[in-house]
């Protein structure tokens, strides 16, 4: 399908829908060492621009409209707001985006956090909006690992479908293919699996983006500062977190340093020929906020399902 995505990043969406043999034709971020990053990758279709800048009725048309949104701005105490509200000028983005271009479908995805906000009321609110804008929604949490993501990453996945597709919800959310007990479905991928082939990166070596963070691995609990199992997934891998402004990489499970950007990338399933672009706070920033492409894949694979039955 022929697909619109917003607040793109570095591309971990993206690539895994055009893994699956979907097209994006148009994308979008502001960053733009994540932009540049992402024309490295995947192509020139991105656009490095404030979204204030961007007529929408410009846009191409698609079937889809993906992206990710920040939730700051839902007004707790009136569930009605939520439009007007200036710091939810990309959710209003991404709404109206959807309102406009009328897309057969969308997938939106935000933080666990997301599904309690407000006691549950800003979820309500979303879908709320959505159906006002002529769609019918699910809202599905997931846990990558379920997916063969080596992370405990949860996320949630808001599917759209517009109305006169039907009320029955017609893509079929992806079941887990992983376990954490391994009985019935392969066992979960440890961090241990998917980054033990890595050379040292203190010695000499080829592998792109293979260096790491020189903050300090103190074990404290909370994220971010965990000791890291070699025998289980990966915790989320951070976009922010050190304190100073910076990215608080995971502690690798050696116990020495943390993980190098080459090695988060790969907990995000990133392919190992990847290149990031930018500062090492911006690639780690950039691996972060991406959707694992593993699981984007699964996503796109849906989608274009759904193209050869002409629906």
């Amino acid at each position: 399908m022929r697909i619109i995505s917003l607040f793109s990043g570095a591309g971990g969406l993206d690539l895994g829908l055009i893994q699956a043999g979907n097209d994006i034709v148009w994308a979008n971020d502001i960053d733009k060492d994540a932009v540049a990053t992402h024309r490295e990758n995947i192509g020139n279709h991105i656009v490095c621009d404030d979204i204030k800048n961007i007529d929408i009725a410009s846009l191409p048309d698609a079937e889809v409209v993906v992206g990710g949104f920040p939730c700051q701005g839902f007004s707790l105490a009136n569930r009605l707001r939520t439009l007007e509200d200036d710091r939810n000028q990309l959710y209003r983005f991404f709404y109206n985006t959807i309102k406009t271009k009328q897309p057969k479908f969308f997938i939106a995805e935000n933080v666990k956090g997301i599904l309690s906000l407000g006691k549950g009321e800003a979820i309500k609110q979303i879908v709320s909006d959505f159906e006002g804008a002529g769609y019918v929604t699910t809202v599905n949490l997931v846990n990558m690992a379920d997916y063969g993501v080596p992370q405990t990453r949860q996320r949630v996945l808001i599917i759209g479908q517009r109305k006169d597709l039907g009320a029955e919800m017609l893509f079929q959310f992806p079941k887990p293919n992983h376990s954490k007990d391994g009985k019935e479905l392969p066992k979960w991928v440890s961090i241990k699996d998917a980054i033990e082939h890595f050379p040292d990166p203190d010695k000499e070596n080829n592998v792109i983006n293979h260096i790491y963070s020189a903050y300090k691995v103190e074990y404290r609990n909370f994220t971010g500062h965990r000791q890291t199992d070699p025998d289980k997934p990966s915790p989320t891998i951070l976009a922010r977190g050190n304190g100073k402004g910076g990215v608080c990489a995971i502690p690798h499970y050696n116990g020495m340093r943390r993980l190098s950007i080459r090695e988060s990338a790969s907990v995000q399933t990133f392919p190992e020929n990847f290149h990031f672009v930018g500062s090492m706070n911006a690639c780690y920033r950039q691996i972060g906020n991406a959707v694992p492409v593993r699981f984007a894949k699964l996503l796109g694979e849906e989608l274009k399902r759904l193209e050869l039955e002409n629906i």
